[in-house]
């Protein structure tokens, strides 16, 4: 469905830095990093796309959030949404709510909010059921 996501950004050497750390608890690979341009994009791994894009915007005005904008990034285990989530915090992330269980949204809905350093809202959610022990 999506081509890709871009995330506006105020300095890019700390949203590379917490970008980079959030992608790697997800498992997604760096497809394209330039710092000169300061912009920066990752994928799953083994696709070419959806990308996510991190970047100063397009016409070099201040990079401000959207009311009621979120971008969600699907997680293949309820692990590494708690992993993300750890990471997210650990890079200067804003937590908007701690993972766990979501039932009003589905009785397998596993998800984590944060805000990344320059308040743009994320998303991290598993729609996988609990492993079986």
């Amino acid at each position: 469905m999506f081509s890709h996501v871009n995330v506006g950004i105020t300095d890019f050497e700390r949203s590379y830095a917490f970008y980079a750390a959030v992608m790697t608890a997800l498992g997604f690979e760096l497809r394209v990093r330039e710092p000169q341009a300061q912009w920066a994009g990752w994928a799953a791994p083994g696709s070419r796309r959806p990308l996510f894009f991190i970047g100063l915007p397009y016409d070099r005005q201040p990079a401000s959030p959207g009311n009621g904008g979120m971008t969600a990034f699907l997680a293949a285990t309820r692990e590494a949404v708690d992993l993300c989530h750890a990471a997210a915090l650990d890079m200067g992330g804003r937590s908007e709510g701690m993972p766990g269980l979501r039932p009003h949204y589905h009785p397998d809905y596993y998800g984590a909010y944060f805000r990344d350093p320059d308040g743009n809202k994320i998303c991290v959610c598993c729609h996988e059921p609990a492993p079986l022990r």
